[in-house]
Formats: C-alpha cells, sequence, structure tokens
C-alpha cells in the first residue's frame, strides 16, 4: 500500500484522510495536540465544554459527500439543529435585526429598518444563487498557474464576478442603507477581512446561510471533528496525538516522510494541515522553498487575530439569541484599528454565542456558556498583551451589556482567555492570524499556496491556507482537490464521486430540527 502522512488533524486533515484511506492508501495523521480538530475542537473546562474557534457551521453538503464516499451518513453521526432566527445583529449607531432564513420574515426584518432596501433582498438572493452555481465548478478545481485564470469559462463569468469591486461596493447596488449592508457583509471576517476591501466574490458567504442554513452540532463544532476522527479510523487511518512533526524528510525536493520527537514516519507523500506560513518555517528547510521562502513570507498580508473569552456561566440567558453579532457604530474606524493602526479600538465590534439556549449539554445543569470573539490586529508587536488583556477584558466584558448581558463578572465560574499571542503559541498560527492569509485578489486562487505544493515534490496542502481559502465548507472541499490530485500523481483511482455537484438545497435537509 501506498503511504501518507497527514501533519495535523485539523478539520482538512481529517476530511483528506478519510478520502485517501477510502481510495486504499495507507494514511497516519500525526497532531501536536492531546485532541483532534485544531481549531475546530473543544475547550473543556469544570464541566463546561466551548467551541474553540468556528461556531457556525455551515452548507453540511460538502462533509455529508465525503461521509458517503466512507459509508457514513452524516446526520446519524453529528445531529444538528437548524437555526431560526440564525442570528442577531446589534447596531452601535441604532436599531437591531433578527436575521432569518425565512424570505419574507426577512424582507420585513430589513423594511424595519429602511423600507427602501427591503426588496433588494430577493434580488440579492437571486443573483447570488446564480453567482454560486456558476463559480462552484471552479471552487472544486485546482488553480495551479494564471493560465487557469483565463480559462474561458472563468472569462465568462467577470461580468458576474465583478472583481474589480469590493464587497460593501457590490451590496450597495441592492442596499443603501450601510447598516443593511454591514448585515450582508460581515460574514468577510470569516476569512479575516474587512468588507470594504474584501473581493466581491465572497457576498456568496451570506447568500449560503440564508439559501442553505445556519446549523448548531449538538455538542459543538467540535463534536464534527471528533466525528471525523471515528469515521477515519473506521477505515484504519492511525491518529498520534500529542505528538508534534519537528521536520518534514526529503531526499532532494522529494518529500520521503516526517520525524517526530518519538519516530520517524516514512511515506509515499506528505500532506500538511498545519497554519502554512508557520510550518514551512519550523519543517522545511528554507533553501528548498524557492517561491514561498520565509523572506516572502513575511511580505504577505495575513489575517486578523481575535480575542477569545470562554466563559462558564452560572445561570442563563435566555432572552439572549444563540449568535449575536454587536456592529460598532464607527465600524469602518474599527476595521482601520485592525488592518491599519493595529491598535485596539475603545468600542470594539464583537459576536457572543449563548449557545446553550440551543444546546443544554455544553454547561452542567442551571449552568450555561459564553463564547465571546472581538477581532484585533495580528500580532505586530504593537500590542503587549501581558499588560493590555486585563483592561481589554474589562473592556469586553462592559461591551456585552449592549447587547443584554449583564452582572457577567458575578457569575463567572470557569474562564479562558486566547490573546493573538496565545494562538500563535498554543495553536502554531503564524502572528496569530486566525484566518491564516488574507484573502485579497492577489493572495487567490492561483497565487494562495497551491493543494499540490509548488515549491517541493510529494508535499500537499490542505485547510485555509491553500486554495478555495477559509470557513469549514471551502477547509472540506480543499480536502477532495488535494486527495485527488495526489491519487492522480500515486496513480491510484478515487473511490468516490468526483463529479461537481452544483449547489441546491440539499435533499436530506429536512431531517435538521429547526429550532427559534
Amino acid at each position: 500500500m501506498r503511504k501518507v502522512a497527514v501533519v495535523g488533524a485539523g478539520p482538512g486533515g481529517l476530511a483528506a484522510a478519510i478520502l485517501l484511506a477510502r481510495s486504499g492508501v495507507d494514511v497516519t495523521v500525526i497532531e501536536k495536540r492531546s485532541q483532534v480538530g485544531g481549531r475546530t475542537s473543544t475547550i473543556e473546562r469544570d464541566g463546561f465544554r466551548f467551541d474553540t474557534g468556528p461556531t457556525f457551521f455551515l452548507y453540511p453538503r460538502v462533509l455529508r459527500e465525503i461521509f458517503l464516499a466512507a459509508g457514513f451518513d452524516l446526520e446519524a453521526e453529528i445531529p444538528m439543529v437548524r437555526l431560526d432566527p440564525q442570528y442577531r445583529l446589534v447596531y452601535g449607531s441604532g436599531g437591531e435585526l433578527l436575521a432569518t432564513p425565512d424570505v419574507e420574515r426577512m424582507t420585513r426584518e430589513i423594511a424595519k429598518l429602511s423600507p427602501h432596501d427591503a426588496q433588494g433582498f430577493h434580488r440579492f438572493l437571486a443573483e447570488n444563487r446564480q453567482k454560486l452555481e456558476k463559480f462552484v465548478p471552479f471552487l472544486e478545481t485546482p488553480f495551479e498557474s494564471w493560465r487557469d485564470l483565463v480559462h474561458p469559462d472563468m472569462l465568462r463569468l467577470l461580468p458576474l464576478l465583478r472583481p474589480w469591486r469590493s464587497l460593501d461596493s457590490d451590496l450597495h447596488s441592492y442596499f443603501d442603507d450601510e447598516r443593511i449592508r454591514l448585515s450582508f457583509s460581515f460574514q468577510s471576517k470569516y476569512l479575516g477581512m474587512s468588507p470594504f476591501s474584501c473581493p466581491s466574490l465572497f457576498s456568496i458567504l451570506s447568500f449560503l446561510e440564508y439559501e442553505h442554513g445556519v446549523f448548531h452540532p449538538i455538542g459543538g463544532c467540535g463534536s464534527v471533528t471528533e466525528a471525523m476522527a471515528r469515521v477515519a479510523r473506521s477505515l484504519g487511518v492511525r491518529i498520534l496525538l500529542d505528538e508534534p512533526v519537528e521536520e518534514l524528510l526529503f531526499q532532494g525536493r522529494k518529500a520521503t516522510g516526517v520525524r517526530t520527537a518519538e519516530r520517524t514516519i516514512a511515506a509515499d507523500s506528505v500532506v500538511v494541515n498545519a497554519d502554512f506560513a508557520d510550518a514551512m518555517r519550523r519543517m522545511v528547510p528554507n533553501h528548498l522553498r524557492r517561491k514561498w521562502t520565509d523572506k516572502k513570507i513575511e511580505k504577505k498580508r495575513f489575517s486578523c487575530s481575535t480575542f477569545m473569552m470562554y466563559l462558564g456561566i452560572e445561570g442563563t440567558y435566555d432572552e439572549v439569541s444563540h449568535h449575536t453579532i454587536y456592529l460598532a457604530k464607527d465600524y469602518r474606524q474599527g476595521l482601520r484599528d485592525i488592518e491599519e493602526n493595529h491598535v485596539l479600538s475603545d468600542d470594539p465590534s464583537f459576536y457572543v454565542q449563548n449557545a446553550c439556549v440551543t444546546d443544554p449539554t455544553l454547561a452542567p445543569p442551571g449552568m450555561s456558556t459564553l463564547y465571546t470573539l472581538l477581532p484585533v490586529t495580528h500580532d505586530t508587536g504593537s500590542v503587549d498583551w501581558p499588560k493590555e488583556q486585563k483592561r481589554f477584558r474589562a473592556l469586553a466584558i462592559e461591551q456585552m451589556e449592549k447587547i443584554g448581558i449583564t452582572d457577567v463578572e458575578r457569575r463567572i465560574r470557569t474562564e479562558k482567555i486566547l490573546t493573538p499571542q496565545a494562538w500563535g503559541e498554543e495553536y502554531g498560527l503564524y502572528r496569530g492570524a486566525t484566518f491564516a492569509m488574507s484573502h485579497s485578489l492577489r493572495q487567490m486562487l492561483h497565487m494562495r499556496p497551491h493543494n499540490r505544493f509548488e515549491d517541493l515534490e510529494s508535499v500537499y496542502l490542505v485547510g485555509g491556507g491553500t486554495h478555495p481559502g477559509s470557513g469549514l465548507p471551502v477547509i472540506f472541499e480543499s480536502a477532495r482537490i488535494t486527495s485527488r490530485l495526489l491519487l492522480e500523481d500515486l496513480k491510484l483511482e478515487p473511490q468516490w464521486n468526483t463529479d461537481p455537484v452544483m449547489p441546491g438545497t440539499p435533499p436530506a435537509d429536512s431531517v435538521y430540527e429547526t429550532v427559534s
């Protein structure tokens, strides 16, 4: 059997392991932490369970197909509920909106804030439905050179994709009120970007929420990667935990395996699922890399980071939505503080997950969890986090009162904080950038590190640092792309359906319970 070593047991690495093992490959996954999942894992403290990173589970279709390829049913392995409302938006400039997938209710919600913009929602859905349908085949295809970009089918898409527009300017064609535009563009933060610089293509992110739903996996998103690990092991995949990879091994430029402190693992191919910038600098000698040298990596633009508070709370906040996003009054200034000034804002935007209103299994009886995220600058050295952490924590608790979460300090029973420095130290994220390299036009498609890594032989990449990019659905898609390329190079046939599947409402969506 051909042997493959997968560095990292994040969602991309686990998905690739499943697909490769299903195709007859001997797969070993090597993970530095004591649990699978990477940022899509679970933090457990004093009987409370928190998602580490992602809390929104979107577009389950891709993972459903990966599970089906392995002979498993996604819905049976990971019970989920579809949220309605999906989230609550609170505007520092005044007003709020309950985002619902019910088109007519959502139209009325928009009309409460801006009657003129209400019908723009219907046009937004219709045009983005077409955009997604046309662009999905390219999201399912590797981009290995500029020639892929000038494919005739891609060129015909340009009038629809409008790459010369930012996300915010594109939304101007549907909505005049900036609050409404922010409601359909804050999702650019999933990519670690500002809607005022993010390419207009990514309007499909908010469209996916309304067309295909926002889901909560019971037990949190960490339960998704735990289930993926179960499926992988059932296919014979070995998963080694608490074993950091120290280096990739080479003969010339060809990878021959990996080395940990405990063993050497020989492999015909190596899949890297660790943070790209950090992994290259730590695991691969600089002289072996032609395009992605340390010097060139340093010059790339990286996403924002996040200040995280995981709070176990006495009692519950039953009137607070499962997901709440607060958009600061001067949202643009907040983004400038993050992306240009690299300082901490006095009125930061933030997000809170109050998941126990949907899933009481996450806390002891009569208690609840609060997951609080504040986007901040990645680690440039401009913020002294040991000095600022206490002050910024107090500000975060004060900010939460703006969405109805009061009396927090007295009710805290357990607490964990992650700063950009901690993201770097604990999770190996270069500069603490929680969404890897940003998704600007100069860092997308063929200009991201390739799935079949161009600098080395028999090395492949999977996860948010490669094509198609960040976010769980596209990370799962990166695993399919990478696995196809690797199997092609090993002259093996993929043992799953590789035909692109056009988007549409998944037929099995009706099995999900909807909570409101």
